[in-house]
């Protein structure tokens, strides 16, 4: 009987210490892949604007994220739209390597994404500047922000 105690012990301890290094493990791998896609975006900031664009000859705003991710090692789907109705869970609170979406209005389906980068600023590929980086408290995207996804 003494056995089965220290067995059942020593395995419920060995599970309780896999999970937590299996938690640990994939906060850190996602921090990695939120890193590797910012990098991405990052080396391609001035690359122009093309509507469709999903290569450093240009971009639009999903191209560049899903580019970015997938050099990272992630698959999202082709548009904002269905990024934000697909993937991730909602997050109330941006955290560096978040998906920002935007929207013409609070009612409508999210027609632009942004990666959040950190100290309130966000990188994405804009119709008019190509890809940049931005302020999320910018007065032209900052009323259209309709919400934050984690992937």
């Amino acid at each position: 009987m003494f056995k089965k105690k220290i067995i059942a012990a020593i395995v419920m301890t060995a599970t309780i210490a896999t999970s937590l290094f299996a938690t640990s493990g994939e906060k850190a791998e996602a921090a990695y892949y939120h890193t590797k896609a910012i990098t991405v975006a990052k080396a391609n900031i001035g690359v122009p604007y093309r509507w469709g664009g999903i290569t450093p000859s240009g971009f639009d705003c999903s191209g560049l994220v899903k580019y970015s991710f997938g050099k990272a090692g992630v698959t999202l789907p082709r548009t904002a739209s269905d990024m934000f109705y697909t993937k991730g869970y909602r997050v109330s609170s941006l955290q560096v390597g978040d998906l920002m979406f935007f929207a013409p209005t609070k009612a409508s389906k999210p027609t632009h994404v942004a990666i959040y980068i950190g100290s309130g600023k966000m990188i994405m590929a804009s119709s008019s500047k190509g890809v940049i980086i931005t302020y999320t408290s910018n007065t032209y995207w900052k009323p259209r922000y309709v919400g934050a996804k984690r992937i």
